[in-house]
């Protein structure tokens, strides 16, 4: 009876043994990390493990458990790695003996975005870590321009789908048709584009384009101020708005929209000037103007002014009228010196008259 009891006794202590054994080398799993990830940029894909001897590490991704990356007899191993993640991962091999198994994923793509599977394996137990990547393509820049009474907006390479609307500065009563168009690319990024058809187009008017995501959002505001008359002298024509943050901006002024006249990558950075434009322009003033020289009727046109911050690019169209000097004007001017010659020369005359009648003398009578 006794040696029953110990028997079962012994067999108790076996079983919570074995238990114990089974809960330490047992899989674990934690609850998923959250990873966000650039297009085109360089990521990592974060995973700890208790450090030890014989390490192996699988990364996976999606349900059907595609081959990332595996690691194993202290090397890579990536024969069955998928083709679309070939040369573009790597592990810290350094840190792994320290429990360190992150991923660093090269030039991510849209596709790249989901739940990761990281799976340790030492000979004290195995361990499985999951991480959902989104991937963003942020909204870079945004065009804005207009031709006629159409203003147009657009931007590209946007994940996820962007979205697009219209503001006027200040608020206006005027009425507009506005269309969007959204297209989606090959590499599942997305084009936007938006124009506005204006029924009274106000000089005093600015109009926002504002393009955002979960990201982030930009602005583009174009103003188009009345005509700015010049002769051949001296002129400057304004680049100035009312918001400070664009005070730390890029500058870049153009002619009839597509000849770079100067480019300035920032506010307390010497601007450049292209070779065509040189003999014309005399600098920049502290609010992005464009002072000019020696104007003649070449440099008649439209002159855009794009300043720009991470946030927003604000683009002012300035038509320059140049001046012609008419033949009445020349003309005038002549005829002005001639006059005043002719007066230096009686004023002379008269002087010389006076002088010589107070001596006394008189130009004798010839009989």
């Amino acid at each position: 009876m006794e040696l029953l009891r110990d028997t079962r006794r012994m067999t108790g202590i076996s079983c919570v043994v074995c238990l114990l054994t089974l809960s330490y080398i047992h899989t674990l799993t934690e609850a998923d990390t959250e990873a966000s990830c650039v297009v085109l940029k360089s990521c990592i894909l974060p995973c700890s493990f208790q450090g030890g001897a014989e390490v192996v590490v699988h990364w996976f991704q999606g349900t059907g458990k595609t081959p990332v990356h595996s690691y194993y007899h202290n090397q890579d191993q990536l024969a069955r790695q998928d083709q679309r993640f070939r040369g573009r991962t790597s592990l810290f091999k350094d840190q792994i003996s320290r429990g360190n198994a992150s991923l660093q994923l090269t030039g991510v793509e849209v596709q790249d975005r989901g739940r990761y599977n990281c799976h340790t394996s030492t000979i004290s137990g195995n361990k499985d870590s999951f991480i959902n990547l989104k991937v963003d393509a942020p909204v870079a820049e945004v065009d804005i321009q207009k031709v006629e009474n159409r203003i147009t907006c657009s931007s590209e390479g946007i994940y996820p789908e962007p979205e697009l609307t219209w503001s006027t500065s200040p608020p206006s009563s005027v009425t507009f048709k506005n269309t969007t168009t959204v297209r989606e690319t090959e590499q599942q990024l997305y084009n936007i584009s938006g124009s506005l058809i204006l029924s009274d187009s106000g000089t005093d008017v600015a109009y926002s384009c504002n393009i955002s995501t979960r990201r982030n959002k930009r602005r583009a505001t174009l103003r188009h101020p009345p005509p700015i008359i010049a002769s051949s002298t001296d002129t400057t024509i304004p680049c100035s708005v009312s918001d400070t943050s664009l005070m730390v901006f890029s500058l870049v002024w153009r002619f009839n929209h597509s000849q770079i006249i100067l480019n300035q990558a920032g506010a307390n950075v010497s601007h450049s000037v292209s070779e065509e434009w040189r003999q014309q322009v005399k600098g920049v003033s502290e609010s992005g103007g464009l002072m000019l020289q020696d104007l003649s009727w070449k440099q008649e046109g439209m002159y855009t002014c794009e300043l720009s911050n991470p946030e927003e690019t604000y683009v002012t169209n300035t038509f320059l009228r140049i001046e012609k000097v008419s033949r009445t004007g020349v003309t005038g001017i002549i005829v002005a010196v001639v006059v005043g010659v002719i007066v230096v020369v009686l004023l002379t005359g008269l002087i010389l008259y006076c002088k010589s009648k107070r001596r006394g003398t008189r130009p004798e009578m010839v009989l």
